[in-house]
């Protein structure tokens, strides 16, 4: 019995327990959903396996007491097949506990449903567009954007998880000013003259000018403006093709990749989407102009003051492009937007809600922003070509890919964060990560173990997993739908993590008191093969955990 269909079975002895009221001449309106009917794992597990608290949520549209309601509830529950006991505690709660059978029923439903447990459909029918990163790519990633990358995966991969249609997007911050900056900086290198005023240093760029160079060997024999286009663009793709290899090698894929270049280009009528875009927010109502520029309202939205889209000299903002771009998310059906930013990007939040409400949508519906803090390593050294930050790539090298993905996801993206590098190297049990994949790789050794003896998963005896470690074990197996259904919800994976951690924890201490392969002469038995099938089902669900996060799940280490 799974924990919805527990919640299933409360909810229908509460309408039961309506319809006698209503019966009985009394008006009652719950207004009560299936979902309303949560239930919590009692700490002390000697109070069952499962709590609830639904007799006081219903008390009073009922007239009637808590406990009462609770002491019904609980005669009811009863009589649920599945269902071992059913107690009312303090004032009003319902300790229920599963009989063996019944609990242990869900090793096998895991087993058979693979990769599929866990997944869920709380978010059907949502469409939404996941923006993260989005560097300039005028340089390497760099510490910052390795938490963003990690985070916004991350939160992709439980919402498809929780059944929404979810489109990774990277906008390519490509046009404006850094650019040319960037363009002339290349140009300088290859010359060999001093880094321009304004310019980006590093050594990064030194290796830039080469490749340029290799590209176009005339590049310096070029008119002045045609070389700087010609260094600017070449770099640009080199750089970008970086930025796109090092994100992949991070586990990190994006399914849109939109140049802001693009949102200026001018089309065969002669105008560009960020001309669109101001005239689509002018049909709405929202732009005016003033000094010979033109403005949003977007003080009719919350924002702290009214914003320039296009200046007295007739160069459009930044806010133009995100206007546009905005816009163009919509157009490409996506109802809602997820723009997960920087530490120096609270700005961004009103701005990007008043867009919303300008374009027509509802801002606190259409459009969210999430704003993730710093994040700094002990230890870590600045990138030798780069300079003045830390790169991606060296960290990769430094502390691996999963060490990274698991750490950065472990925590909500709102705290900041010091990564202690001493415990992400170690292989010891206070390092999180390899506890939790020690404990995947340990289901895997069972696996090759129970094969070398001869035992298999023929047959699958459910009331036999009546340990107590056992219980703990499916009681946590059981929470995993609802733990991914609540960090997709709350868009927090790390509550993934905290939970495989806490998971792994119940494994190790069932593998130490509950054998699964037999000892010495011992014949395979029935209980043997019955673990067998909680061993892989524990394993499926780490790795689906693990995966979730962006991070492997090996079978030996």
């Amino acid at each position: 019995m799974t924990p919805a269909d527990l919640s299933r079975s409360l909810y229908d002895l509460v309408l039961a327990l309506v319809e006698r009221r209503r019966a009985a001449g009394a008006e009652v309106d719950l207004g009560l959903a299936v979902g309303d009917v949560t239930l919590e794992r009692p700490k002390n597990r000697e109070h069952g396996d499962w709590a609830s608290n639904i007799a006081m949520r219903v008390a009073k549209p009922l007239g009637q007491s808590p406990r009462d309601i609770a002491t019904e509830l609980a005669e009811g529950l009863a009589a649920v097949d599945g269902v071992a006991s059913a107690e009312v505690a303090g004032p009003g709660f319902i300790n229920i506990r599963l009989d063996a059978a019944a609990a242990g029923a869900l090793a096998k439903d895991i087993v058979d449903a693979g990769l599929q447990y866990g997944h869920g459909d709380s978010l059907a029918g949502s469409v939404i567009n996941l923006e993260f990163v989005s560097a300039n790519p005028t340089g390497p990633l760099h510490i910052g954007h390795t938490r963003w990358a990690a985070l916004g995966d991350s939160i992709g991969r439980v919402l498809r998880a929780a059944g929404a249609d979810v489109a990774n997007e990277y906008y390519i911050n490509d046009a404006g000013s850094q650019m040319d900056a960037f363009g002339a900086s290349v140009l300088a290198a290859a010359k060999g003259e001093p880094t321009p005023e304004g310019g980006y240093p590093g050594s990064y760029i030194s290796d830039l000018a080469v490749s340029v160079l290799e590209r176009e060997p005339k590049l310096l024999e070029l008119a002045d403006d045609v070389a700087l286009h010609t260094a600017k663009e070449i770099a640009y793709e080199l750089q970008l093709a970086e930025i796109r290899e090092s994100l992949d090698r991070f586990n990190v894929h994006f399914d849109v990749w939109t140049s802001e270049r693009r949102m200026h280009s001018k089309g065969d009528d002669g105008l560009s989407d960020v001309d669109t875009a101001v005239e689509r927010l002018r049909a709405q109502g929202h732009v005016f102009d003033e000094a010979d520029a033109v403005w949003v309202r977007t003080t009719d939205f919350g924002d702290d003051k009214d914003r320039v889209i296009r200046r007295a000299n007739g160069v459009y903002t930044y806010f133009a492009a995100d206007a546009a771009l905005y816009l163009d998310k919509g157009d490409r059906g996506f109802k809602h937007k997820i723009y997960l930013l920087g530490a120096d990007h609270h700005g961004y939040v009103h701005r990007l809600k008043a867009l919303a409400g300008a374009a027509g949508d509802d801002p606190e519906r259409d459009v969210e922003v999430l704003i993730g803090q710093l994040v700094s390593i002990n230890g870590a050294k600045l990138s030798k070509r780069a300079g003045n930050i830390i790169e991606l790539d060296d960290l990769q090298a430094w502390l691996g890919t999963d060490a990274l993905r698991y750490t950065l996801g472990r925590y909500p993206a709102d705290s900041p964060l010091t990564i202690d590098p001493e415990i992400l190297q170690r292989r010891t049990n206070d390092n999180p990560v390899f506890y939790v994949q020690y404990a995947h790789a340990r289901t895997s050794a069972v696996d090759r173990n129970a094969a070398s003896v001869g035992l298999d998963r023929s047959t699958f005896a459910p009331e036999l997993l009546d340990h107590e470690t056992e219980s703990a074990l499916l009681g946590a197996l059981q929470e995993f739908p609802r733990i991914v259904a609540q960090a997709a919800d709350l868009r927090e994976p790390h509550r993934v993590a905290r939970y495989i951690e806490e998971l792994a924890g119940l494994y190790h201490r069932w593998y130490d008191n509950c054998r699964v392969l037999p000892l010495g002469d011992e014949p395979i038995g029935d209980l043997h093969r019955t673990r067998l099938w909680l061993n892989d089902a524990t394993g499926q669900v780490l790795r689906n955990g693990l995966g979730l996060l962006g991070v492997s799940a090996p079978e030996r280490m």
